[in-house]
């Protein structure tokens, strides 16, 4: 059930997250089975054109079964032991794997490649304020755009590589209930 659309997948992402990330890993085979039964209870096993079709016309009822589909996988989780971050880092650590057996160099380039768009890009921006450029309103949103985006690029390259602030939110979690007794 992992073969759905990009944009099945940004439905599923946006209601129901936790499925989202399942699908596409070790746990994608129930994710799919939650998936199929809140949007299209009636299609066969496997059929991901019908689900497909559901969560394309999906109506309020449809979209809060999914969330309740949701919520029972995680509740399924829970009973296993396992939380939603490991979820995350099993995805994040497929998506290395892959680089390691295919011995793939467009991660590496990409990371190369926003980050000398970005520093290019701030070079620029500090060339027109140094320079004292007037830009027309538009140009400079488009600019500033640029920036915002490629300064997100770079953020993802950078949890790919060397990991996410997760265990930092952790720790400071912990950090402010032991505060708190």
């Amino acid at each position: 059930m992992s073969n759905f659309s990009d944009k099945a997948r940004s439905v599923i992402a946006a209601v129901a997250p936790t499925l989202g990330v399942a699908i596409g890993g070790p746990f994608g085979a129930l994710a799919g089975q939650l998936i199929s039964k809140a949007v299209a209870p009636d299609a066969k096993p496997g059929d991901s054109a019908a689900v497909e079709a559901a969560l394309a016309s999906a109506t309020p009822e449809t979209l809060l079964a999914l969330k309740n589909s949701d919520n029972e996988f995680k509740e399924h989780m829970r009973q296993l032991d396992i939380n939603e971050e490991q979820l995350q880092y099993a995805d994040t650590a497929n998506a290395r794997a892959r680089e390691v057996a295919v011995k793939d160099n467009t991660p590496r380039i990409l990371a190369y490649m926003y980050t000398a768009g970005f520093f290019a890009v701030l070079a620029t921006q500090f060339w027109i304020v140094m320079a004292h450029v007037v830009l027309d309103p538009t140009a400079l949103r488009l600019i500033d755009t640029t920036t915002g985006v490629l300064f997100a690029m770079m953020l993802g390259c950078k949890e790919y590589y060397f990991g996410s602030s997760a265990g930092s939110k952790d720790k400071d979690q912990t950090i402010a209930s032991m505060a708190a007794k």
